[in-house]
């Protein structure tokens, strides 16, 4: 691992088995895009002419015919809603969003409207988009689709994540099969999702992906599809896209991280985070109360996680405690406990240093000895992480 400069400015050196969580700044940037974006921060460069060359590479590894890259896979929902709303017509992309062309109707199915860190859905507002929610939470039948559709629908949007409601809705080729029908154009936010070709090929008109997740590039989001489409969106960056703006060293590194994953060796990946796994997994198996089970990936990322469930009446603590036992003690180990409340988290293994993931199986027994030897459960309301979860945001600045 290189030289820890976090120490020095007073930040806690947590260990990050949660993901790639923006929170946490998303993952291990690459050693080809630190050189890439050391190497043009020097230097003058025709931002617009840099997106160009950015667009060549990102159409290779894409399979789009255009892309470029953006501040961020949010910035990439907005700008391409904002593309579809306005198109080429320059005077209405200075207008948004509060002058909107009249057709600016957006589709998203209710159990797609998840908050990634802000809600899906103002990402759309911010451009002007309408937002029509299509069916229930749980419940996304054709004709709900089929029947939203109006002269005023300008785009569709789909959204791939753990965090959406994984059944009972239209997949996303029966999602696009309906839109296309009409001419409305699919957008599909794929911020987290590891195939940077699928959502491409399974026509949908507009993909977008995080820049600095699995690929480990900078702070960005990448805008690939149908070359009008992205041209239209590009073309936000006159509008409200100016706030959004993306600096040369993080377009020189996106296409350092997109060169470099051609050339990654994803098997030998696999393989390294699978024995994080299978060590984890044999220091939890066999105690009181813990169940430790290797999951697939939800939304079929080629990746493993573990699930860590707790009986809190045999190990002596809940799961909401145990996770918050890992993040306070030392070193912090942030796990990717979203569901918590169901008595599970998970370890996440792709982003940890060498040597982390025997640091990670120490500090699971050593809090797991500890409550062990408590004659009394360690229990906290779970309500308590409700009612504090802000708590740190609304009183920064210190």
């Amino acid at each position: 691992m290189p030289n820890d400069i976090r120490p020095s400015l007073g930040l806690r050196p947590v260990i990050n088995v949660s993901g790639t969580m923006t929170s946490l700044g998303a993952s291990i940037v690459v050693p080809e895009a630190i050189e890439a974006m050391a190497a043009i921060l020097p230097h003058f460069v025709e931002i617009n002419d840099l997106q160009r060359k950015a667009s060549s590479v990102i159409a290779r590894l894409t399979g789009g015919e255009a892309g470029f890259v953006t501040a961020s896979c949010s910035a990439g929902i907005s700008l391409a809603v904002a593309g579809a709303i306005t198109g080429d017509n320059l005077l209405a992309i200075e207008k948004l969003p509060d002058v909107v062309p009249e057709k600016n109707e957006v589709l998203v199915q209710m159990g797609h409207v998840v908050s990634y860190g802000a809600p899906v859905d103002q990402a759309i507002r911010l451009a002007g988009g309408k937002v029509v929610l299509v069916g229930q939470a749980t419940s996304t039948h054709r004709f709900h689709m089929e029947k939203a559709i109006t002269e005023k629908t300008a785009a569709a949007v789909y959204v791939v994540s753990h965090h959406v409601v994984d059944y009972g809705l239209l997949n996303l080729k029966e999602f696009i099969e309906i839109a296309h029908a009409r001419g409305v154009p699919v957008i599909v936010d794929a911020a987290s999702e590891y195939d940077l070709k699928i959502f491409l090929e399974q026509e949908a008109d507009i993909a977008l992906y995080s820049g600095h997740k699995f690929l480990g590039g900078p702070t960005s989001g990448i805008l690939a599809g149908r070359k009008e489409l992205v041209r239209n969106a590009f073309l936000q960056n006159m509008g409200i896209g100016r706030g959004m703006k993306v600096g040369k060293e993080s377009i020189f590194g996106v296409m350092a991280a997109l060169e470099a994953w051609e050339r990654r060796d994803h098997a030998g990946i696999r393989e390294r985070e699978t024995g994080y796994l299978n060590l984890w997994k044999r220091t939890l198996d066999g105690r009181p109360g813990i169940t430790a089970l290797i999951e697939p990936d939800p939304t079929n990322n080629p990746l493993d996680r573990l699930r860590l469930i707790v009986d809190p009446e045999q190990a002596h603590i809940t799961a909401w405690d145990l996770a918050d036992a890992l993040a306070k003690g030392s070193p912090p180990i942030i796990v990717r406990d979203h569901e918590v409340e169901h008595r599970y988290f998970y370890l996440d293994p792709c982003n940890l240093h060498p040597g982390q993931e025997v640091i990670v199986a120490n500090r699971l027994a050593e809090e797991l000895d500890k409550a062990r030897a408590s004659n009394e459960i360690i229990a906290t309301p779970i309500e308590n992480r409700s009612r504090h979860r802000f708590d740190g945001l609304l009183r920064w600045p210190d």
